[in-house]
């Protein structure tokens, strides 16, 4: 939780506070409650259209935007995809989506630390979902705060750069158990970084969740990104034998 540098409030959420700011247990329990309410409105919209929404997570520069870039190129035709993009500031890793021809919202977020269901939801009045088959959602890059807000995804998708660590599962393990798919990005430095052990990581990752799926690419040399894009499209399809 954001109790300390409280980002629980954003521009989206701060019509909810109703003047109570000074009753900290009273707001955030509000704020969540609210947030989780939004949450279940966002997930029934993507349902209803038949859109299969993920939410990106992990450190800053762990490869979110060129994991995104490359798999808009290694989807089967017919895949429509949409991207929102969360970030303290600027549009550069939206421009980055659009530059492919894909539709992408930047959320600005200002000082908080994650995206919260009530942004993502004003972002979706700009897309048409009717369009869409997967909806990617780039969370603000943090390993803390996103785990704790629901924002109508459907699954949560980690990201583990080799240039990070091999000990951020243990550091950071309450991101890793809200995960459905852990994916240890940036293998092709594996030869330039012998620090990193895809060993240890695979055990950090097993010792906060057993049964946690991982899957080994990069997106440079588009190692491991069949298994990825096989992974997507097998969650679309069960979406739609769910709806």
């Amino acid at each position: 939780m954001c109790d300390n540098c409280g980002c629980n409030v954003t521009d989206a959420n701060r019509h909810l506070l109703e003047g109570d700011e000074h009753h900290t247990i009273e707001v955030l329990e509000n704020l969540l409650h609210e947030n989780d309410l939004q949450a279940d409105h966002n997930r029934a919209h993507f349902e209803h259209h038949g859109v299969f929404a993920v939410n990106i997570m992990s450190g800053p520069g762990s490869g979110k935007t060129s994991l995104l870039e490359a798999t808009i190129h290694a989807l089967p035709p017919g895949i429509r995809i949409a991207v929102i993009e969360g970030d303290l500031e600027t549009e550069n890793d939206a421009e980055r989506i659009r530059r492919h021809g894909v539709p992408a919202i930047q959320i600005t977020t200002g000082m908080a630390c994650h995206l919260d269901a009530h942004m993502v939801h004003e972002a979706l009045h700009e897309l048409d979902l009717n369009g869409i088959d997967i909806l990617f959602i780039e969370n603000v890059g943090n390993l803390v705060c996103p785990a704790s807000f629901d924002i109508g995804q459907h699954r949560n998708v980690l990201l583990l750069s080799v240039t990070e660590g091999d000990d951020k599962p243990s550091k950071y393990p309450i991101m890793f158990r809200a995960g459905a798919q852990v994916l240890i990005t940036k293998t092709d430095l594996l030869p330039y970084i012998e620090e990193f052990s895809v060993d240890r990581a695979r055990a950090a990752i097993r010792a906060v969740r057993g049964d946690m799926p991982i899957i080994e690419l990069s997106s440079k040399n588009g190692n491991g990104m069949a298994q990825w894009v096989d992974w997507l499209l097998q969650s679309v399809a069960e979406r739609k034998v769910e709806a």
